[in-house]
C-alpha cells in the first residue's frame, strides 16, 4: 500500500491545529513545519507526530511549504492548511485514488466558511485547490503569498469529496488576514517591478466588489456574502495603496 506523507505549515494556529491534526491522524507521516510560533501551536502538534520542525525566518508561503515537502518520505503527499479538515469520506476517497491511480496529482473541491456561513457563491464555490500528488510529481511554486502547486509531470484527476475550510471564524480574523496579505501581495508586486496609484487602487478595489457581489453571485450569500465581497475589495485597495508607499521607497 502506498503511503500518505500529510505536510502543514503553521504559525500561532493554536485555535485550529488540533482538529487539523486529527482530521489527518490516519497518514502514514506528518510533517509540521513552524515558524516561530508564540503560541501553544508546537506544543499541540507534538501528541500528533514527532515531525515538527521550527524555522527562524519566513520566506514566503511557497518556499515553507517546499521545506516540508523535502521532509516527506511518503508515496504520497497531502499538503493542507491548519485551518482545514479532512472530513472521513474524503480520507476514504484518497485511500481508494492512492491505492491505484493512473494520476499523479489531484485536485480536490473546498468548502469554505466565512464567519459562520458556508459560502455557496462569491467567487469561493466551486473552488477546486490542488492538494495530493506523489511526491516526487510535483512541488510548490516560490511565491510570497498564493503560492500554486506546480505539476511536474504526469495528468491530474479530481476528486470528488469537498475539504472544508474555516478560513474566518470572526471579522477580527478576516481584517488581520486583509492586512497582512495586502503587504504580502505589495511586496509581491513590488519586486516584480509593477507600479501602483490612487486611481489604481479605486479602481481593482471597487471592480473586486462589483466582481465578487454581482457577477459571482455574492448576494445568493447573504449579509456574509456581501461581507465578504467588502472585505476582498479592502484587500485589493490596500495592496496598491502599500505598493504606491513600497515604489516611493526608493
Amino acid at each position: 500500500m502506498p503511503q500518505l506523507s500529510v505536510i502543514i505549515i503553521t504559525k500561532n494556529v493554536a485555535t485550529h491545529i488540533e482538529a487539523c491534526l486529527s482530521s489527518v491522524a490516519y497518514a502514514d507521516e506528518i510533517i509540521v513545519v513552524d515558524c516561530g510560533s508564540t503560541d501553544n501551536t508546537v506544543a499541540l502538534c507534538r501528541p500528533f507526530t514527532d515531525n515538527v520542525f521550527i524555522t527562524d525566518d519566513w520566506p514566503g508561503f511557497g518556499q515553507q511549504k517546499n521545506r516540508a515537502l523535502a521532509k516527506a518520505t511518503g508515496d504520497w503527499v497531502l499538503s493542507i492548511d491548519a485551518d482545514e479538515r479532512v472530513i472521513a469520506a474524503l480520507q476514504q476517497e484518497m485511500k481508494q485514488i492512492i491505492a491505484d491511480t493512473p494520476y499523479t496529482v489531484f485536485r480536490m473541491p473546498r468548502q469554505s466558511q466565512y464567519c459562520g456561513r458556508w459560502i455557496k457563491h462569491s467567487g469561493w464555490s466551486p473552488d477546486y485547490v490542488t492538494r495530493l500528488f506523489r511526491r516526487d510529481s510535483a512541488r510548490f511554486s516560490d511565491d510570497l503569498v498564493h503560492e500554486k502547486v506546480l505539476m511536474l509531470h504526469g495528468n491530474m484527476g479530481t476528486l470528488k469529496t469537498p475539504l472544508l475550510h474555516y478560513s474566518f471564524n470572526s471579522l477580527e480574523e478576516v481584517l488581520d488576514k486583509v492586512n497582512r496579505y495586502s503587504s504580502a501581495n505589495a511586496l509581491r508586486h513590488y519586486q516584480q517591478g509593477k507600479k501602483s496609484s490612487l486611481k489604481k487602487a479605486i479602481f481593482h478595489g471597487l471592480w473586486t466588489f462589483i466582481r465578487t457581489y454581482f457577477l459571482q453571485a455574492g448576494f445568493l450569500d447573504g449579509r456574509e456574502g456581501f461581507m465578504l465581497a467588502v472585505s476582498n475589495a479592502e484587500g485589493t485597495y490596500y495592496r496598491y495603496l502599500k505598493l504606491i508607499y513600497r515604489c516611493s521607497e526608493k
